[in-house]
């Protein structure tokens, strides 16, 4: 629970991923939201046990309210085990390991902060996916198409450090690390440059077999040119 609310979370810290904060995202087509999945290291057992008990309490706000006595079974986990697998059988990738995945959306832009300010909004370029955070989250029932069940739904993110990143793509410092100086370049210009050496390229002081006169000379065109074709019209 946290501020008096039975179904609202604030977490430790987490790791976010798939993060889409700074715009929403359409995910199959579906209506753009914006969302991240957070990873819940599962050496933090406070975290983990609040986010059962407000998601308890939303399940039973539902059987009391949206579902008239009625208690289904969750046709997917709102919280999932990252040593295991999705739904859709394939393993989570390797940072989930260890961690406790749950999923949160909102239909309105939630702000993103710093822990060392949380009245200022961080820039886009500050939010991605590896960071660090702290995210306040809300358990709440639903009926939709004749489906039940219980969404998380995504409130404010505070981010406490950064992590490596997780988009899969690799940064300059990186990529150049190790790689030295680079060889000093060729001297290139012109006349008056230091280290500019004129190199004779074919001209009437060089010997004949380097600059031997053309063996054809094309016989100049008589009649009309078809200015577009070049053929005699």
């Amino acid at each position: 629970m946290y501020q008096n609310i039975a179904t609202k979370c604030l977490t430790g810290e987490v790791r976010i991923s798939f993060e889409h904060l700074a715009r929403p995202y359409s995910n199959n087509g579906g209506e753009p939201k914006y969302s991240c999945t957070i990873l819940i290291p599962k050496t933090d057992t406070a975290t983990y046990n609040d986010l059962l008990s407000a998601l308890q309490t939303a399940y039973e706000q539902g059987v009391n309210d949206k579902w008239k006595g009625s208690r289904p079974q969750l046709r997917y986990p709102v919280i999932y085990d990252g040593d295991g697998v999705r739904p859709s059988g394939e393993a989570f990738g390797v940072e989930c390991k260890g961690h406790w995945v749950v999923t949160a959306s909102s239909k309105q832009q939630p702000q993103v902060v710093h822990q060392s300010n949380v009245s200022v909004q961080l820039a886009e370029t500050d939010i991605y996916s590896g960071m660090y955070a702290r995210v306040t989250v809300n358990f709440f029932p639903y009926e939709s198409s004749g489906n039940r069940g219980v969404g998380c739904g995504l409130g404010n993110v505070m981010k406490t450090r950064d992590g490596e990143p997780l988009s899969g793509r690799a940064n300059a410092e990186n990529d150049f690390a190790g790689a030295g100086t680079p060889a000093a370049a060729m001297p290139m210009g012109g006349p008056g440059m230091p280290g500019y050496a004129a190199t004779p390229m074919g001209n009437a002081a060089m010997p004949a077999a380097y600059n031997p006169a053309p063996r054809y000379a094309p016989a100049a065109p008589t009649g009309n040119i078809n200015p577009i074709t070049g053929l005699p019209m």
